[in-house]
């Protein structure tokens, strides 16, 4: 299924949520408008404001109640990747040059910071204590993700280990923040709550995995960035990784790290990686996450929402962007 059909049941709301977006970008300074709009303009999935209206939608759904923090979670996304170009000095994101590129580090840096203030005053407009708390738990988790990678770029000493704890931290802790707040929001029992803190958790592992093999197997208007792009920053993502492990004396990871030809040692590694069945076992462990994410939905009431979560993890194991 394509993600417009599994978004098919919410995508009334999906609209709402766009027109609040939009709405977001006007402000009383025109030099913040333009940062905002090309922000918010975008060619994401809006994935984290589904999965919190879908958490949401098992038991008190209310979108009025749930917009601050729908729209939160997407500004929270936006940010670190407003933030992430900037550290990486990315010139493309979404096949679009990125706001760093156009405006320069000094105005991408504070643009990050503005969207997390926002997305924090519109957490703490919810009221709700619990949710209000778990955006600085999100933003610290974050951070030590970001940390963790830079403190590993261009090494050669690293592990499976290292690599879970980076992507829990970057891309799966802000499925939770979607998943989690959605289900509290609605009032949902503690039991429900976890069911889907499991399942936001897992689908972000399960996310970023596909991600970082479209990074050696997509191509650049798939992905809408240079393929490779990982490699080039001395980010190390489980093909490399596998790579390095089946290869520890002699693989171009290693050479590139150790100052060999970076164009050359990144071309020889994607073709080592597509060449060999490494692709299908990051396949084989994204779905693993993929299974762990769905195992316990049969749990919660039985609502077209379940096939939908269902649906979306489906997509999310065999998207090819």
């Amino acid at each position: 299924m394509q993600l417009n059909e599994i978004y098919a049941p919410i995508q009334k709301d999906l609209l709402v949520v766009e027109d609040k977006l939009k709405s977001l970008g006007v402000v009383d300074s025109p030099w913040l408008n333009d940062l905002l709009c090309h922000a918010l303009k975008g060619g994401g999935k809006r994935l984290r404001p589904a999965l919190a209206i879908l958490s949401s939608s098992f038991y008190d759904y209310n979108l009025e109640r749930l917009m601050p923090m729908v729209l939160s979670v997407e500004l929270m996304h936006l940010a670190t990747l407003v933030h992430d170009d900037t550290i990486d000095n990315s010139f493309v994101r979404w096949s679009r040059p990125t706001v760093n590129k156009i405006w320069g580090i000094e105005k991408a840096v504070l643009l990050g910071d503005y969207l997390f203030a926002r997305a924090g005053a519109l957490t703490a407009s919810t009221e709700n204590i619990r949710v209000i708390k778990l955006l600085p738990q999100t933003l610290t988790t974050i951070t030590n993700g970001e940390l963790a990678q830079a403190a590993s770029a261009f090494k050669l000493e690293q592990s499976r280990e290292h690599y879970f704890f980076r992507i829990s931290c970057k891309t799966a802790a802000l499925f939770v923040f979607a998943t989690e707040s959605g289900a509290v929001l609605s009032k949902a029992p503690e039991e429900a709550i976890k069911i889907l803190h499991d399942y936001g958790y897992n689908l972000g592992i399960a996310f970023q995995i596909i991600d970082d093999i479209l990074d050696f197997i997509g191509t650049e208007e798939e992905v809408g960035k240079p393929v490779g792009s990982d490699l080039a920053q001395g980010t190390v993502t489980l093909p490399s990784l596998i790579l390095m492990e089946r290869y520890p004396q002699d693989n171009p990871v290693k050479k590139l790290f150790q100052g060999g030809d970076k164009k050359e040692s990144i071309e020889q590694a994607i073709e080592m990686v597509r060449n060999s069945d490494i692709i299908q076992e990051c396949f084989h462990i994204a779905s693993e996450y993929r299974t762990r994410a769905c195992q316990d939905l049969a749990k919660l009431p039985h609502k077209d929402t379940l096939g939908i979560l269902t649906n979306l993890a489906d997509f999310i194991v065999t998207r090819k962007r």
